[in-house]
């Protein structure tokens, strides 16, 4: 049997919310017999929801944060936003995890500030799963932190080679560092320094990689400052989308070509549905205390499905523990063997 987890979701999170959220969390309790959810949102739209679907309890709330708002104003302000409600359902152990679709800069934020940073932690990071159709990867940071010191990108790797492990069971995970190059004389200043950091604290080093590596999954977990990370992630949903595009106009082009599409249609939808960020429905805030996944803001139901069940795994492989554990051994000596 499964361990019964509670999940806090934003209702109102997303550019399509609250009725995809409400899909989402439909299809994940049918999904999960022992996740629980308390969906936090405004009164019209949880009472109704909860009433009708059991593990659900409704966490009424009186304010939104939208997105075009100052991210630490807007959780500073509002209080009773469904957003910092969620998150502080975690700190208070109502809930073990957290779950929105709203402005990421807003999750960073609540995370940070009202869920609270694992002591220890300079700066959390938010990681992501590369949508490769090799197999997954881990990337961090992919936006919280545009500006980062050498030493944050060895607690970077530390925590997502945590993820790496425990959501993919890669037993050693290789972490790379993003560069323009191979050599260990490659890159800015910043690069280079951050490289010698790795290679002396972090075990599962194995140098830098360059661009390319990124979506053939050469290595397990890639490291980057949060601007790097994020340009690099954006640029491949939007070339993977580009890509499909011009491979279903192509195919709708003649008669001929609608004939062969019958014949690749289903292998293409598979490979479309493992490169759709969308499969995994979000990205982990790694070191704060508890699990925080924020989703893409266009998430669709099957991305808010996935990412209410990436949360409860998290919790259930407790990603923020290990991380807290290997936080207080010291980064000197951290070895990630969990």
């Amino acid at each position: 049997m499964s361990q019964k987890v509670t999940i806090a979701v934003d209702a109102m999170g997303g550019d399509h919310a609250p009725d995809v959220v409400l899909e989402g969390v439909a299809a994940a309790l049918a999904a999960d017999a022992d996740i629980s959810v308390v969906l936090c949102g405004p009164k019209a739209v949880v009472e109704p929801f909860a009433a009708s679907h059991e593990r659900c309890r409704a966490q009424v709330t009186t304010q939104v944060i939208d997105m075009a708002e100052h991210p630490a104003q807007a959780v500073r302000k509002k209080k009773d936003s469904s957003l910092v409600v969620g998150c502080r359902l975690v700190k208070e152990g109502a809930a073990q995890g957290f779950f929105s679709a709203g402005s990421t800069g807003a999750c960073l934020a609540a995370g940070t500030l009202v869920m609270g940073r694992i002591k220890g932690v300079s700066r959390p990071c938010l990681a992501t799963v590369v949508p490769s159709p090799v197999r997954p990867i881990v990337m961090c940071d992919v936006g919280a932190n545009a500006d980062c010191k050498p030493d944050y990108l060895v607690q970077f790797a530390q925590m997502g080679s945590v993820y790496a492990q425990k959501i993919f069971g890669y037993e050693k995970p290789s972490v790379a560092l993003l560069n323009i190059g191979e050599e260990d004389t490659k890159g800015s200043q910043f690069a280079q320094d951050a490289h010698q950091l790795l290679r002396r604290r972090v075990p599962n080093f194995v140098g830098n990689c360059e661009g390319r590596d990124v979506l053939a999954a050469t290595y397990d977990v890639v490291v980057t400052d949060g601007f790097t990370g994020n340009v690099c992630l954006k640029t491949i949903e939007g070339a993977a989308k580009v890509l499909f595009g011009a491979v279903k106009d192509a195919m709708m082009s003649s008669t001929k070509a609608k004939i062969g599409a019958l014949c690749v249609k289903d292998s293409l939808r598979g490979l479309k549905d493992v490169v759709s960020p969308d499969t995994y429905g979000g990205a982990p805030l790694l070191g704060v205390r508890g699990a925080c996944i924020v989703g893409h803001g266009s998430s669709n139901a099957t991305a808010i499905k996935n990412g209410v069940l990436t949360t409860a795994r998290v919790v259930r492989q407790g990603v923020s523990e290990i991380i807290e554990h290997m936080v207080a051994k010291g980064n000197d000596s951290d070895t990630i063997t969990h």
